[in-house]
């Protein structure tokens, strides 16, 4: 049975953006939409029409206006808005906003000061444009120019943002990697990118401890020979560091207000370059273009999360993740972001919720890990009185599916009247398929709709659209914030084999997902990660919601595991247990119990193993197919992509476990 949790009031629904949309496109195309389901049929009905419609309502600076919305509909190959030329840059610093653009605040170590410093501090638009101004000079004096490529391997500072404002003021391409990537990892990455300028930060700060740089920024110079030019971005340690051939300051050159222009180009001219999380192999380079990101974030920004001119997001991100991209377009809004670098359960898992009250944040980002390691701490949270945050709107939550134990805490924990939104999309499409909706209420465990110009459904094994049962994840028609390209992908065979392999003409994203009647969806996970025991796909979400009822639970992975000469799939379950728990007998035999009383007897584990830490990548997704290549005794090369590849070992020693219960002939559980 559904679960509600917070519902809009009517007074609040009348206010919200959403709201004024359906409005104004009702009185501009003369259709009535008496609710979001309406809203949203006639978005993907008339899908070019809609994308025209809210270009012109949300008012997206350009100086040349399109010929065509949208050339063909066939995928891959579709183009938007052709003719179109505009510039990101200019969306954000044209618009004469005031106050505080960026508010950035970097982890202390446990004890220091809470004041204004290095370590705290804000900048505003105007200081925002004047920096980016002497940036684009200082680019321009570098030799780089419209259609170059440019690197970052910074920390969440302003200077990371300036520095891509700077590159899409001018046409210049941007990618970046966060500085906890090695050196193996980083070249996997930028040696496909040939930047030919790297931006570097001489340190970053996590858990209470400032880490250097210079191990892996100093072999850049011949392990990416096409950088001509490193420029070192300082951090506020004492510690000095003069790898680069030039400081930031330098690169700045004299702050004497020079004039800032701004590059126009095409729509699908591109942004920036993101990587896949290169955890089966060498990252993928997705090319995404300039007007697709800035339409399709602003739609959902804007709509979706009730964004408007003076709020204040604040999503816990990484330079390497895509939510960094994300977040920054919510700038051309008017809206203040908060950049926070370091970890945010530092010194303990209120620290974060305490910025977030200090700060006045409207509207929180973070992981479902983060909000589910809050719900299983040892350490009460309830000692800070999470309710008193009279500015807080909104909660988002993206990277790992959050059960509904985690949507329940979030109520009973943090704050009673607020917008918990999740949002399901990823790097592929640098944005969302299913997301929050202001005007919607909120149900335990479920993402609340599809978003507006998105069409897309849920596939049964035959192929067949479902609604109230799990399928495939596909998307049926073009979106604006598609990859133009994969880089290093002439043919286009490799984009075509990511998603349109299985299913020719439709989107196949690879998550396992279900449509409720209501038009709420529940994601359980990655398709390819699924598991399959006697015939059925469960979803590994399932599980890990019913262990949410078990304390001495911290973390876990499952995965399914094919032993020798057997046709059946088992399902082994890892788990991290809380100190001082060791696994043993009578607790294995609680936890198939509890799998087995709130989901089914199929999803009950044949086996139960105990691991240190969930292996993840760097922006803290669980690499289940990782796991189960272990267990299936095939290599992980590309461990480096991994946050914590050090823990793939105690994998290695189970499998080694599983052997010795299987040795090779037939036997069935």
């Amino acid at each position: 049975m559904s679960e509600l949790l917070w519902n809009p009031t009517a007074s609040y629904i009348s206010k919200t953006n959403m709201t004024a949309l359906a409005q104004w496109l009702g009185r501009k195309c003369g259709e009535a939409f008496p609710d979001y389901s309406s809203l949203h049929q006639w978005s993907v009905d008339h899908l070019e029409a809609f994308w025209e419609s809210y270009l012109e309502y949300t008012k997206i600076l350009h100086r040349a206006p399109h010929q065509q919305v949208l050339d063909t509909h066939d995928m891959p190959g579709a183009r938007w808005f052709s003719g179109m030329r505009l510039n990101f840059a200019e969306n954000i610093l044209a618009r004469d906003f005031h106050g505080p653009a960026l508010v950035y605040q970097i982890e202390k170590n446990f004890g220091e000061p809470e004041t204004p410093g290095a370590y705290f501090g804000e900048i505003s638009f105007k200081e925002l444009k004047n920096l980016v101004a002497r940036g684009a000079r200082g680019l321009r004096q570098a030799g780089i120019k419209k259609g170059d490529r440019v690197a970052g391997y910074v920390a969440n500072v302003p200077e990371a943002i300036v520095a891509f404002l700077a590159c899409a003021s001018i046409g210049a391409v941007w990618s970046s990697a966060s500085p906890d990537f090695g050196l193996h990892a980083l070249c996997d990455r930028f040696n496909q990118v040939q930047p030919k300028l790297i931006f570097a930060s001489t340190h970053y700060r996590y858990g209470g401890k400032t880490f250097r740089t210079g191990e892996v920024v100093k072999p850049l110079r011949d392990k990416i020979p096409s950088a001509k030019t490193i420029v070192a971005i300082p951090y506020p340690v004492d510690e000095a560091d003069s790898w680069g051939e030039l400081t930031w300051q330098e690169f700045l050159g004299p702050d004497d207000a020079p004039k800032l222009s701004f590059e126009q180009v095409p729509f699908t001219h591109p942004l920036y370059i993101l990587f896949s999380s290169g955890t089966t192999g060498a990252p993928k380079c997705m090319v995404h273009g300039t007007g697709g990101a800035l339409l399709q974030h602003r739609k959902e920004q804007q709509l979706h999360c009730d964004l408007r001119a003076g709020d204040f997001l604040l999503f816990f991100t990484t330079c390497g993740w895509m939510m960094w991209n994300w977040q920054l377009s919510a700038l051309s809004l008017g809206v203040k972001i908060g950049l926070y670098d370091g970890n945010p359960g530092y010194p303990d898992l209120t620290a974060i919720w305490r910025l977030v009250d200090k700060l006045g944040v409207t509207h929180f980002g973070t992981s479902g890990r983060f909000i589910e390691s809050c719900m299983k701490s040892q350490s009460p949270l309830a000692p800070y009185n999470f309710g008193e945050m009279p500015a807080l709107r909104s909660i988002l939550c993206t990277g790992s599916p959050l059960s509904p134990n985690g949507f329940r805490w979030i109520y009973h924990a943090v704050k009673k009247d607020v917008h918990l939104a999740g949002i399901s999309g990823g790097t592929d499409i640098v944005s969302c398929f299913i997301l929050g909706n202001p005007n919607l209420p909120v149900i335990a465990g479920e993402i609340q709709c599809k978003g507006l110009g998105v069409d897309v459904a849920a596939l049964d094994e035959e192929g067949n659209p479902v609604v109230g049962a799990p399928g495939e994840l596909v998307c049926r028609q073009p979106l604006p914030s598609m990859p133009i390209e994969f880089l290093n992908d002439p043919d286009g065979k490799k984009y075509h084999e990511a998603y349109f392999e299985d299913y020719p003409g439709l989107w196949r994203h690879g998550d396992y997902v279900q449509f409720t009647p209501s038009g709420g969806v529940i994601v359980y996970g990655r398709s390819d990660a699924t598991l399959n025991p006697g015939g059925v796909r469960i979803g590994s979400a399932e599980i890990y919601s019913a262990l949410d009822a078990l304390d001495f639970i911290a973390g876990a992975v499952v995965v399914g595991w094919l032993p020798p000469n057997q046709s059946d799939e088992l399902i082994v379950l890892c788990v991290v247990l809380t100190a001082p728990h060791a696994l043993d007998e009578v607790m294995e035999k609680h936890i198939r119990q509890t799998i087995r009383e709130k989901c089914s007897p199929r999803h009950v584990p044949h086996h139960v193993f105990q691991i240190s830490e969930v292996p993840v990548t760097r922006s803290g997704k669980t690499v289940e197919l990782s796991v189960k290549a272990i267990l299936a005794g095939k290599s992980v090369s590309n461990r480096s992509a991994l946050a914590n590849p050090q823990v793939l070992e105690e994998f290695e020693r189970i499998r080694l476990r599983l052997s010795s219960l299987y040795p090779g002939v037939s036997k069935v559980l």
